[in-house]
């Protein structure tokens, strides 16, 4: 998952940068002024936004305003210390989906993020399917019916990317900016390498990574055939 993260406070960003990396492999962006953040969003793709309200400049009450405006409909989890009720439902009316208070914990924030990404994508329950294949995220393990799905970290990091945004095609470069930073190695080649590696894994099941010629990749559930 990519996240934009906008917030001034230095050491906060810093931390929830290296937690949501470290606790859930997301790759996460960091702006720390409403300005910079516009033109990142304007340029770059993103699976979520954490907001803070506070932010010098353009502040974050304005640039959800301008995102709302011209039609972008990333979701927003808005993180502030102005935790009144006042607060709460006058950004929720300016277009963000959730708002969560300082301070907080990591573990929340995750969660939270996850939720908004699995709304935003038309799935309510607390986990991504496709076909037999299962992503539980309070346990962060994939299983395929019943049985566990053996994958390294790296694969696990690039499969959550597929089922997140399954049915949907993922360039390399996508799949490449949603996988940790921390992970120097990782690179275009590499990522058609774990895909080999992944298709091998599910091969035999209902679900497979297919090419899409000048797109990318999709994962998609294999459709039944007559007399099967």
């Amino acid at each position: 998952m990519r996240i934009l993260l906008v917030e001034d406070e230095t050491a906060l960003a810093h931390w929830v940068a290296r937690a949501l990396g470290r606790q859930a492999g997301y790759v996460v962006a960091w702006a720390d002024d409403g300005a910079l953040a516009e033109r990142r969003l304007q340029l770059e793709e993103f699976d979520a936004i954490v907001l803070d309200l506070g932010l010098p400049g353009l502040d974050g009450q304005s640039l959800l305003t301008r995102m709302r405006a011209r039609g972008d409909t990333t979701p927003v989890l808005i993180l502030t210390a102005r935790d009144s009720l006042a607060a709460r439902v006058d950004t929720l009316h300016q277009g963000a989906d959730d708002f969560l208070a300082k301070p907080f914990r990591i573990e929340e924030l995750e969660a939270r993020l996850v939720a908004l990404v699995r709304r935003s994508r038309g799935r309510e329950h607390a986990r991504f399917a496709c076909g037999s294949l299962v992503l539980d995220t309070a346990a962060q393990r994939f299983t395929v019916g019943d049985a566990p799905l053996q994958l390294t970290p790296r694969e696990h990091r690039v499969l959550r990317v597929f089922i997140q945004r399954s049915g949907e095609p993922l360039s390399k470069q996508q799949i490449l900016e949603r996988v940790s930073d921390d992970d120097t190695d990782t690179n275009l080649e590499a990522i058609e390498v774990l895909v080999h590696r992944l298709r091998k894994k599910l091969a035999g099941t209902d679900v497979q990574i297919v090419t899409l010629r000048g797109l990318g990749y999709c994962l998609e559930a294999v459709a039944d055939t007559p007399g099967s």
